[in-house]
């Protein structure tokens, strides 16, 4: 068990994970880039583009039959926005070499080759992308965008976000605009991808059973830095100063009065959204804030659901979630259109008595052990590993999970008291009918 990272070039690092829990390899490569407002629609028309088709393998169809040989191996990519940055993902999942009927088949420098192409080596013809798959995927964009509003707790949660930070970059919807698709076509989004590939931070992992020394060959470390830097797709890639935004605390100006939202559509039930600011000084508060969200909204024994839900039955549901790149928390309930007032009253009253340190040791603990068995969860998925590694990248707080559930451990009382004094309303939102 173990993880190490190495840059192979300026800007492109590789990170291993030797784990012995599954009896697959999953290889990911992950694109960084800022969100823009002008490249926002751009990137989710791209990343959809990029899983259509490669030189090697120019269609869907080659693709899925060529996973289908290896064992049916599986590929999935999509596209999220992390803090200030849009991040491309493409994943390839394959069974470990250790658990093939046959010797030497190379399934780890296959996979490996397989996904690089895909995300490298895209299908390209007369300097632009194919023309019938690009404007396909400007459909499939369009009706991503158009039917957000059908979750409509989703689309609640985005308008808050959308709402607390207007006019910013985290305030941008990751699949971009309707009325940017029309600039959009395949000679200009040939060119955004060149330039993307140019200058974005470059993130590969392979997570799999590793490590085994075998007499007279390379180990698998070795091995997998060996494949790569060979790779043709990587040889052709440049060094970079690579451009991406590292997550920063910043102190957040007090705003005074929250922005209060309300929208009208056509609903059943009420989506009341509020968007908390944390005045985070330092990373230690990053995971005393976790445990206040904890106990505050992050399960069915935290006070949201026990008072607003349980006690007063205003609401579906509620819960909190503590957004760790942007210093956020936000508060999510589905209630009776008409409990509006009472149910905002009863969780102002929850925010304030966690600031009095109105909570009992017992929430505290438990809170505390909710968030340990997550962490300890971790391990347990290699897309969920692979995620929590990455998050560091663009974190300036590395940390191993057993230092993790230390500090969480470590979190006291007052701690969290005074983070709760640290909180204050941005943005109520109401969707009602």
């Amino acid at each position: 068990m173990g993880y190490k990272k190495q840059e192979i070039k300026q800007g492109i690092e590789v990170h291993i994970i030797n784990t012995d829990r599954f009896k697959t390899n999953l290889i990911a490569v992950f694109l960084t880039t800022p969100i823009t407002r002008e490249n926002v629609t751009f990137d989710a028309v791209l990343t959809s583009t990029l899983r259509r088709g490669s030189k090697n393998m120019p269609s869907q169809e080659q693709i899925s039959k060529e996973l289908e040989e290896m064992y049916g191996a599986s590929f999935d990519c999509g596209i999220d926005k992390t803090g200030d940055n849009h991040v491309f993902k493409f994943y390839l999942e394959s069974i470990n070499d250790r658990f093939l009927p046959q010797e030497n088949e190379n399934m780890l420098k296959n996979s490996i080759e397989k996904l690089l192409d895909i995300v490298f080596n895209p299908l390209v013809e007369n300097a632009k992308f194919n023309d019938k798959y690009v404007n396909q995927e400007k459909n499939n964009i369009q009706r991503k965008i158009e039917s957000k509003i059908d979750n409509k707790a989703k689309y609640a949660v985005e308008r808050c976000i959308e709402e607390m930070y207007k006019n910013e970059t985290y305030g941008l919807y990751k699949f971009g605009y309707v009325e940017d698709l029309e600039k959009i076509d395949s000679t200009n989004l040939y060119k955004y991808y060149q330039e993307l590939i140019k200058n974005c931070k470059i993130d590969i992992f392979i997570s799999g059973k590793l490590y085994e020394k075998l007499e007279g060959v390379l180990n698998d470390e070795e091995r997998i830095i060996h494949i790569l830097k060979t790779n043709p797709n990587i040889e052709k890639l440049n060094a970079r100063e690579a451009k991406y935004i590292l997550t920063e605390i910043v102190p957040k100006e007090n705003i005074g009065q929250p922005k209060n939202v309300t929208e009208s559509m056509e609903v059943t039930q009420g989506k009341l959204i509020l968007g908390l600011d944390v005045n985070l000084e330092n990373d230690r508060e990053k995971y005393i804030t976790s445990v206040y969200n904890a106990i505050l909204g992050g399960s069915a024994n935290s006070k949201l659901f026990q008072e607003v839900r349980e006690k007063a039955s205003l609401a579906y549901t509620v819960s909190s979630n503590f957004i760790r790149h942007k210093g956020n928390i936000i508060i999510s309930s589905g209630i009776e259109i008409k409990n509006y007032a009472k149910a905002l009253e009863i969780i102002e009253r929850q925010l304030k008595d966690m600031k009095q340190g109105n909570f009992t040791d017992e929430e505290l603990i438990n809170s505390k052990k909710g968030i340990i068995s997550a962490i300890k969860g971790i391990e347990d998925e290699q897309d969920t590993e692979v995620t929590y590694y990455f998050g560091q990248e663009l974190s300036n707080a590395a940390t191993s999970i057993d230092n993790y559930i230390k500090t969480i451990e470590s979190v006291t009382r007052d701690e969290v008291t005074d983070i709760a004094n640290k909180i204050n309303i941005n943005t109520i939102y109401f969707l009602k009918n």
